[in-house]
């Protein structure tokens, strides 16, 4: 992945950003990272199976749709995850300071991120 570091580098520029990776959900393994505040391993591999357990709803549900983002909101953070649309099986993470923040700029900048990732 010849930009991965500028692509979380990018990422770790937002307002708030605390941490972010590209995530394989086939194995939950973290592509590429940077940040702190969270045990990022164990969020990637937890965050694994939300993205299969939603893909896997949607093919019950007869859904010819795809997962633009998902976002969990926690009491302090916000955790955006965006599978990447172009490489089929990876997501971008990002976890976000939510008082410092702003969410609808933040969900921008990841989806320009994830349109600047070349592999």
């Amino acid at each position: 992945m010849s930009n991965m570091n500028v692509i979380i580098d990018t990422l770790l520029g937002i307002d708030g950003a605390l941490t972010a990776a590209i995530v394989d959900s086939n194995s939950g393994m973290i592509l590429g990272s940077g940040g702190s505040g969270i045990d990022l391993e164990l969020a990637a591999a937890g965050n694994t199976e939300v993205v299969r357990a939603k893909t896997k709803t949607m093919k019950s549900l007869g859904l010819k749709d795809s997962i633009e983002d998902i976002l969990i909101t926690l009491g302090k953070q916000y955790h955006i995850l965006r599978p990447i649309e172009k490489h089929e099986g990876l997501f971008i993470y990002a976890v976000l300071d939510k008082s410092k923040s702003n969410l609808a700029l933040a969900r921008r900048k990841v989806l320009d991120a994830e349109q600047a990732l070349v592999m």
